[in-house]
């Protein structure tokens, strides 16, 4: 088990996440104790150090599989094997995949899934929430039907890689997804976004001011600073102003009030010219943004 440097970026990944099992490994770890000597069971801390891993606090091991110079091959004969053994769930597997598919699998994956319990050695349960997973992601997304197998392939390839084999491990995994989508929701509604799917862009943009710890009501605190200065929701110029707050530690609102209060006065002298500067009309979520800025900059 690897030792970790306390790191405020986190410190603060960890309270958004809410787990205490993962927060005590860090801990244990960061003071140079062992995994035992926090005290949890072997599946906690196996489930923990998943988590660990999932918020980037944690490194991940080496790529096992993904890198691997060669990868075996499955011929129909092998499949047909693998069905005729009982102890093995290959058939239950198969069954269960097809059903939540919504189909029957062709020969050649019958022999990917097969891999997934060969080769990566991910148990039939694992691969169940590795199913659940994929498709409820791919729902998320819009996506009118379900994820396709080659997906689903690369997710299991990935899970194996980052040593998520295990039911802890995947549940923590999936956990943590949840939460993270969750967030991205609330962020979405925040911008006033709901309704409509994120471009890839836009959740690139999310994802990354989330990692970077902060808060909803500094990203809202941004938001409305965008709508001030450029009228309506304009994406880099918001992620100008929390990359900016990022890179001077100032994660809280109380930190960044702190230090924008002497540009309080400046930003009211010029903000009588900025809509039309920028030539456009903003929408009504911005002037409510923008609204409640300027009247909390008056009170100053």
């Amino acid at each position: 088990m690897q030792e970790i440097p306390v790191r405020s970026d986190h410190v603060r990944k960890l309270l958004a996440a809410g787990d205490g099992d993962a927060a005590l490994l860090y801990l244990c770890c960061a003071g140079g104790g062992s995994p035992e000597q926090s005290g949890l069971s072997a599946q906690r801390v196996e489930r923990a150090s998943a988590l660990l891993r999932q918020l980037g606090v944690w490194e991940n091991p080496a790529p096992r599989f993904q890198q691997a110079a060669e990868r075996p091959v499955y011929s129909e004969q092998d499949v047909t094997r693998r069905m005729k053994e009982p102890q093995s769930g290959f058939r239950e597997l198969v069954g269960e995949t097809q059903r939540r598919l919504g189909r029957i699998l062709n020969t050649e994956e019958l022999k990917v899934l097969l891999a997934m319990t060969d080769y990566l050695g991910l148990s039939p349960e694992v691969i169940s929430m590795l199913l659940s997973y994929c498709i409820t992601r791919s729902r998320s997304r819009g996506a009118g039907r379900a994820p396709s197998f080659r997906s689903i392939e690369k997710e299991a390839y990935r899970w194996a890689d980052e040593g998520i084999d295990n039911i802890e491990a995947a549940a923590a995994y999936v956990q943590a997804q949840n939460l993270r989508s969750s967030r991205v929701g609330q962020v979405c509604a925040l911008l006033g976004l709901e309704g409509r799917r994120l471009t890839a862009a836009e959740e690139k943009y999310i994802l990354s001011w989330l990692d970077m710890g902060f808060p909803m009501e500094v990203l809202q605190l941004a938001f409305e600073k965008t709508c001030v200065n450029t009228g309506s929701l304009k994406w880099p110029y918001m992620n100008s102003i929390l990359k900016s707050w990022d890179s001077q530690g100032l994660h809280t609102l109380a930190q960044i009030e702190r230090s924008d209060r002497p540009a309080a006065k400046s930003a009211r002298a010029q903000r009588g010219g900025e809509f039309q500067r920028h030539g456009e009309t903003p929408r009504a979520l911005g002037r409510q943004a923008a609204a409640r800025l300027l009247a909390k900059q008056g009170e100053d």
